[in-house]
């Protein structure tokens, strides 16, 4: 049986040259006005944006925080994802805004532009509330987080914040990628 299996499957294999052999000149020389384009899909190296998006006007010193935690992506040796997930981060947490100590309002001792505690560990009041530090140590735990690159915005920022809102960060995955976008090369 075993012989007869494989002498049928050689003679399939022979006839499929043979007629490659034979068809392929005669398809070299084919009209090529019949021919139609293929459409091809290209996969983004991003992911979508999760979710309905968020978006605020930016004034003079929250766009100066997006060029600063930029420019601190770019000395840490970070691609621009980076910057996205920690402007889409501090949208949430400040509106890019570099928050003192809120009093009453505040969250604990929650301060700056990604709303580092000192009592966790983040830095001192004055350093948190520096934004290349803040914007540093932000990177610096989303750089121990396995896969940050290809993981969902709202799942890097969570796992570096540990935040009582995990999904809230999507929302603003839009504006932090257009902010990148806008001033990456300025």
């Amino acid at each position: 049986m075993n012989t007869i299996f494989r002498k049928s499957m050689l003679s399939v294999a022979g006839l499929a040259f043979a007629g490659g052999v034979f068809a392929g000149p005669i398809a070299a020389h084919a009209n090529p006005v019949d021919a139609k384009p293929v459409a091809v899909t290209v996969q983004s190296a991003a992911p979508k944006p999760q979710g309905d998006q968020s978006h605020i006007s930016l004034n003079d010193e929250q766009t100066a925080n997006v060029k600063a935690i930029i420019a601190a992506t770019k000395k840490a040796g970070l691609p621009e994802r980076a910057a996205v997930i920690s402007i889409a981060t501090s949208l949430q947490e400040s509106k890019l805004e570099n928050l003192g100590h809120l009093g009453d309002m505040n969250d604990h001792d929650s301060l700056g532009l990604f709303q580092q505690r000192p009592s966790s560990g983040w830095g001192t009041p004055e350093q948190i509330t520096d934004p290349e530090y803040s914007t540093t140590a932000f990177l610096k735990g989303l750089k121990q987080v396995d896969g940050w690159q290809d993981m969902a915005l709202t799942d890097a920022a969570q796992t570096v914040q540990v935040s009582a809102y995990p999904d809230a960060y999507a929302q603003w995955e839009q504006q932090a990628t257009d902010l990148v976008a806008q001033h990456w090369n300025s």
